[in-house]
Parts: C-alpha cells; sequence; structure tokens
C-alpha cells in the first residue's frame, strides 16, 4: 500500500509539473521555480560529462574562420571559412548545442548567426540577428540561443532545432538612455533564466535577469565596470568577472543579492567545470603575467594563478571532464591558443602547449 501511495504521489506531482510547464506562470515565479528546476540532481549533473573527446572551436575574427582543435592530441584538426555575407565575415563567438549536431558562431559584420554542423563542420545555413552580434549562449537542453546585439541593444532569441527567432528582446529602456549596451549573456542551467550584462551606462554597469518564458526583465544589480558571466548546475552563484573593477562579483543567481567580492586583476574571461567548485578567469590587461586565476567557489577566495605565455589573454573553456582548460589570446595580429592541464585535486592552471590558429583567436567552445 505504502508502494502504491508513493506511485500515485509521484504519478500527481509529474502530471502537475507538466501542466505548469504548459501555463505561463507570473514573472515574479520564474526565480522561485528555478530554486528548483535550475539544479540538476548528481545523476543529471554527472551524465554525459565524464568523457574530454571531442574539440574546441574557435571563432577567428580577424580571419573569417574558425579553427577545430582535437582535444585529444591538441592538433588542429582544420580551418573552416564562414560563407560569404555582404561585408567579409567576423566571427565573433562560438557555441555548441549538444543534441542539435550544430555548431553557433555569431557573424557581427553581417547580422547573422553562421550554423555549421559539428560533424564535418560543413555549413549547415544561418539564421538573421541584430546589429553588433557580440556574445551568446544557450542553455544545457538546446531550446534557446542568446544572441547579443550591441548596435541594435537587443537580444536575438534563436530556436537552435528549428533554426527560427523566437523573440527579440531589448535591452532595458532606462539603460539604454543611460548609454548601456548588452555584452555578455548566459542562461540558468535549464534555461529558465537568463542573464546579460549592460555596460557602458553612467555610474556602474549592470547585471539584468530575464525570464526566458515572458522574455520580460525579472531583476538586476549594480556591478563593476566591463562585466562578464559565469554560472554551472554544480554552482547557484552567478560569478561576475569585472575588468574595470578589478575585482569578481558573486552573486546568487536566483535572486541576484550580492554574495561577495573577489579581488582579481583586470578579470575579464569566465569559465567553470561543471562541477562548480572552481572559477576560472583571465588578467586580459596584464601581459601575461598571472594571466589566468583559480578561485575556491565555496570560500570564494583565489587558490593560485598562472602565467600565460602571450599577452591579451581573453575567453576561456573547458573539456567536460574538466582536466583541460584553453585560453584565446586576442589582438589584431595574435594567433595564439594556450592549453593547461586543470583538475579538481590540482586546479591551479599548468601550462602544457600552445596551437597556432587564425588571426584575433576570440570566443570557443568545446564540441563533440
Amino acid at each position: 500500500m505504502k508502494k502504491l501511495y508513493l506511485i500515485g504521489v509521484a504519478l500527481t506531482a509529474l502530471l502537475f509539473l507538466a501542466a505548469c510547464e504548459d501555463t505561463p506562470a507570473p514573472v515574479q515565479s520564474d526565480a522561485e521555480a528555478s530554486a528548483i528546476q535550475d539544479n540538476p540532481t548528481e545523476s543529471e549533473l554527472n551524465r554525459g560529462f565524464g568523457h574530454s573527446r571531442g574539440d574546441i572551436v574557435i571563432a577567428n575574427r580577424g580571419s573569417g574562420s574558425i579553427s577545430v582543435i582535437d582535444t585529444r592530441t591538441d592538433q588542429l584538426r582544420g580551418t573552416y571559412p564562414l560563407p560569404d555575407g555582404d561585408n567579409p565575415p567576423e566571427p565573433m563567438y562560438v557555441v555548441f548545442v549538444p543534441g542539435t549536431h550544430r555548431v553557433f558562431v555569431g557573424d557581427r559584420a553581417n547580422d547573422r548567426v553562421v550554423v555549421f554542423r559539428s560533424d564535418d563542420y560543413s555549413v549547415e545555413g544561418t539564421v538573421p540577428a541584430g546589429a553588433g552580434v557580440f556574445h551568446m549562449w544557450a542553455d544545457l537542453r538546446g531550446r534557446q540561443l542568446w544572441v547579443n546585439n550591441d548596435i541594435d541593444n537587443t537580444t536575438t532569441v534563436i530556436d537552435p532545432r528549428r533554426l527560427t527567432v523566437l523573440a527579440t528582446v531589448p535591452t532595458p529602456a532606462d539603460l539604454v538612455a543611460d548609454g548601456g549596451k548588452p555584452h555578455d549573456v548566459i542562461l540558468g542551467p535549464w534555461g529558465h533564466l537568463a542573464y546579460v550584462s549592460v555596460v557602458g551606462a553612467s555610474g556602474s554597469d549592470w547585471v539584468v535577469q530575464y525570464s526566458t518564458r515572458s522574455f520580460a526583465e525579472t531583476g538586476r544589480a549594480a556591478v563593476g565596470r566591463d562585466p562578464h558571466l559565469s554560472l554551472t548546475p554544480g554552482n547557484r552563484n552567478l560569478f561576475v568577472p569585472t575588468q574595470g573593477g578589478n575585482e569578481i562579483v558573486v552573486l546568487n543567481r536566483l535572486t541576484l543579492d550580492e554574495v561577495e567580492r573577489i579581488p582579481v586583476p583586470g578579470a575579464h574571461g569566465a569559465g567553470m567545470p561543471i562541477h562548480g567548485r572552481v572559477f576560472y578567469t583571465t588578467n586580459l590587461p596584464g601581459g601575461g603575467t598571472d594571466g589566468l586565476f583559480a578561485i575556491d567557489t565555496r570560500r570564494n577566495r583565489v587558490i593560485g594563478s598562472a602565467d600565460t605565455p602571450f599577452p591579451v589573454p581573453h575567453n576561456i573553456a573547458l573539456t567536460p571532464n574538466s582536466r583541460k582548460l584553453y585560453v584565446t589570446h586576442s589582438g589584431g595580429t595574435a594567433d595564439k591558443v594556450s592549453v593547461y592541464r586543470v583538475s579538481l585535486r590540482d586546479p591551479i592552471p599548468v601550462h602544457v602547449t600552445d596551437i597556432t590558429v587564425g588571426l584575433n583567436p576570440f570566443g570557443l567552445d568545446f564540441a563533440r
């Protein structure tokens, strides 16, 4: 009887959740729902993240191409041009969406996102975006891809499976009137909330939280200048490195309440293993000295740093098993990606090798 009772309770709960999924929720309830739904179980957290076989895909902003690195050998697999557009292509950031076998590359010069097949890096098509394509991100379930447009002051939301535009989300009017522009973007682990950093407003820069159902703003927090964003299913906080503030602002990602401020010089790039116990950031203006910092996310303190072999350490990507870390070094004549060994036991990066790619390597992501 007890077993039947529990089964009945479970079925009732599933039906209730399904009903909630189909019923538009009030804006205020999205953050509350995310407290449960944006934190997966341990088995969900570990599923599919124990491997390292795949590629690191680099957007070469100055070459109009992507470079593909084999993560097993750290050898260049190939270089693939973006298709011709009205203007010479300008690839910015890369997002791989699991389940679609697609790699999405933002093309700033042509107001679009280029779609590559991840098995052979052939071009499948393009999706229109706004003017000024910059950072972009997708949720783990592959339901939405958010693309910031810093000339239009909007964010284009794309369905990564159907390759259609779901919405165009305006940057808050009061921040735009004050000089603000959307910059970085990230989605909660299961895609119920999105976060956009807004730069250039007077007084401070901002992190704005949105509902991915209504596309309405659900909260905001003032942070230091030039903020970037990182989160993971293994940690309930949002990590915001601010280059102009020389610190990492740690926010509760549901409420946006401030948790901690961690001093780090020139904090810019952002990356976290899936377990969420270490946060990595680059010291972009530091010239390579202490170019890469490791932060303990349980104590919210710096635990070490590593020099990088080249200046302008910019963006970060890790393999899913959290044992390798890749950094792009950007600039007009730059053409290097540096590679590091990391682990949960020894989280401070150890330099392993360097790889020559196209000009001005910018965004990067792991694909398989």
